[in-house]
C-alpha cells in the first residue's frame, strides 16, 4: 500500500472502525472483536483499529527493509496482519 492507500485507511477507520479493519484483516476473528469494541463504545473500536492497523503497516514496514519478524503481536488473530499482507499465494517476490 502506498502512502495515499494508507491515508485513506485512515480516514475511513476514523468514521467506522470495522470497515478499515476488514480493509486490511478480511472477514475473521478481528474484524468480529472491532465490531463488538465499536458497539461496546466508540473509542475502544477506534483503539483496537488503528492498534491494527499500526501492526500491519509496521511488518509491512519490516518486510521491505528485510527483517522477518517472527514473533507474534498480541491479541491479532489474522495472519495476513502478521504477515503485514505479505506470504500468500506461490508467486516468488523478486529480489532486489
Amino acid at each position: 500500500m502506498g502512502a495515499a492507500s494508507a491515508i485513506f485507511l485512515v480516514l475511513v477507520t476514523l468514521f467506522l472502525p470495522p470497515l478499515g479493519v476488514y480493509a486490511i484483516a478480511g472477514c475473521g476473528a478481528d474484524l468480529f472483536i472491532n465490531i463488538c469494541f465499536t458497539l461496546l463504545g466508540y473509542f475502544p473500536g477506534h483503539i483496537h483499529a488503528f492498534y491494527l492497523e499500526y501492526i500491519y503497516f509496521d511488518r509491512q514496514e519490516q518486510a521491505k527493509a528485510g527483517q522477518i519478524n517472527y514473533s507474534r503481536a498480541p491479541g491479532i488473530y489474522s495472519e495476513r496482519i502478521q504477515r503485514g499482507g505479505n506470504g500468500y499465494g506461490t508467486i516468488v517476490q523478486p529480489t532486489g
